[in-house]
């Protein structure tokens, strides 16, 4: 589906400001869309809204459906009751800039809990309605999640094929008595899912209603040791003890030199066919309900991808593998209608993969900071941009743009003063600029670069297991310019709506 011309930004919701130790729903982030508005942004774009998995990385997530509890805005829990004035008062440390998993993890979900055992003890009549339509609207993952969530906290290192045999094999009777004797903490992690649910679709309201789309992030794969694979191991690769023998990665490439291996389980594809690719439809479409666009992570993926042993320590092992091709698409397709999906399709791309991407209309992906390597036929140069694609100057793996110029040797930084026919002295709104000129239909700007930040503000480093993923700003490095400077960029290259004239 062609995409209007436009323009946003992409910020994670835990890079907010806020005072509870990470970005969530609260002040901040309605602040942050109305910020949007005054800089002619329309697109706001997130990475995954699933919870965090190992390294705290959102693209590991426990779950397929389930948000991220720690995006909570806990003054509204306060404001509804659940949670003193006292309670919202963080211990030290926790309000740094910085996002400290190790602090702020352990203060969340105690008020989490808290506000969950008032909510247990003092709800409204309404109230409790509300709750109960949510979970018969979402009855087909989140028995199975507040369920799976409950039994993993108690069994911190273990994963889920070494619980005890009766739940690891998900014996019904088992299943019952677990649900019982655990019956408050399962009602704690139901709780926790309709506050997040409630709380984002509020937000996006509100955005959508002030003319701001979101953009969402669909990973193709999800954690091992999450709800979907115990709840439906048929599904995945895996061996008859429930291991897999064949994990995710890819091959070696630019970031690292023995490539990425990722460790997630693979699908096994002929049972998805057998079942008409139904749990893709159900994934999809739950995408849809928390996003407007949707970007599809390693799309790459559903063309081939890389099989590695789960024995073998490195990427480098790998071998591809067919992946389930037009086949999934056509039946989401038929189930859903044409949707805003964005591929992302960086990486080692091959015909099949550019041909997949065509065939069903979705905009691929172009980053500038990849476009002066080479001559002139790079295809991520902004002259050979097509406009159905997506132009950003970096994206959350890559450094920020004053990092990347910063460790470019002259010679390469000739090449882009050349292109860019600018000077470069503010490299950042070079590439913005240049994003914005692109015909490329979309262009997101991160809000790092939006800011002029340094490397050591950088979202990711792939191929790296911890010590990400912690960036957020404050509101003091925010002038009016920013905002100013992005408006008019969004009138003069007609990302602000403008309707095309013949």
């Amino acid at each position: 589906m062609r995409l209007p011309r436009a323009s946003g930004v992409l910020l994670h919701p835990t890079s907010l400001p806020g005072p509870h130790g990470s970005g969530d729903f609260g002040a901040a982030a309605y602040h942050f869309v109305d910020w949007l508005v005054a800089a002619g942004q329309t697109l706001w774009q997130i990475l995954p809204l699933g919870g965090i998995g190992p390294g705290n990385s959102p693209y590991m997530s426990s779950s397929a459906f389930a948000g991220n509890v720690l995006l909570i805005d806990l003054e509204e829990l306060h404001r509804r009751g659940w949670l003193t004035a006292d309670e919202l008062v963080p211990p030290a440390g926790i309000a740094e800039q910085r996002l400290n998993f190790a602090a702020v993890v352990p203060f969340r979900m105690d008020r989490l809990a808290r506000a969950a055992q008032r909510f247990a003890a003092q709800a409204n009549a309404q109230e409790r309605a509300e709750l109960h339509a949510f979970c018969e609207r979402h009855a087909d993952w989140l028995p199975d999640h507040a369920l799976f969530m409950t039994l993993a906290e108690q069994r911190l290192s273990r994963d889920w094929c070494d619980w005890e045999a009766p739940l690891a094999a998900r014996n019904p009777v088992a299943l019952a008595s677990a649900r019982h004797v655990h019956a408050e903490r399962v009602a704690f992690w139901t709780f926790c899912q309709w506050c997040f649910f409630r709380q984002w679709l509020a937000l996006k309201a509100y955005a959508n209603g002030r003319g701001v789309r979101i953009v969402g992030d669909a990973p193709i794969f999800i954690a091992y040791q999450s709800a979907e694979v115990w709840a439906r191991p048929e599904l995945f690769e895996l061996d008859a003890k429930g291991r897999p023998g064949v994990v995710a990665g890819v091959p070696p490439d630019a970031f690292s030199a023995t490539g990425q291996r990722w460790g997630n389980p693979l699908y096994r594809w002929p049972a998805h066919a057998r079942e008409g690719y139904a749990w893709w439809v159900r994934r999809i479409r739950r995408s849809f309900e928390l996003a407007d666009i949707v970007r599809i992570d390693h799309f790459r993926g559903f063309a081939g991808y890389w099989e590695i042993p789960a024995d073998a320590p490195t990427a480098v092992e790998g071998r591809w593998m067919p992946g389930p091709g037009e086949a999934l698409f056509e039946a989401v397709a038929r189930a859903l209608g044409p949707l805003p999906v964005i591929a992302e399709d960086l990486g080692v791309i091959t015909p099949d993969v550019v041909a997949l991407r065509r065939k069903f209309g979705f905009p691929g992906m172009r980053i500038l900071q990849f476009a002066f390597e080479g001559g002139s036929g790079n295809a991520y140069l902004p002259h050979n941009h097509e406009p159905d694609s997506v132009v950003y100057p970096g994206t959350h793996d890559n450094d920020t743009a004053l990092g990347w110029w910063q460790a470019l040797d002259e010679g390469r930084r000739r090449h882009v003063r050349d292109y860019l026919g600018s000077d470069c002295r503010e490299i950042h709104w070079a590439l913005i600029r240049a994003a914005c000129a692109s015909v490329a239909d979309t262009a997101v700007h991160p809000m790092q670069d939006v800011l002029g930040l340094g490397a050591e503000h950088r979202m990711n480093l792939p191929g790296q297991g911890a010590g990400h993923w912690a960036w957020r700003f404050a509101w003091s490095q925010v002038r009016p310019e920013h905002a100013q400077r992005l408006a008019q960029l969004a009138r003069l290259y007609r990302r602000d709506g403008t309707p095309l004239q013949s």
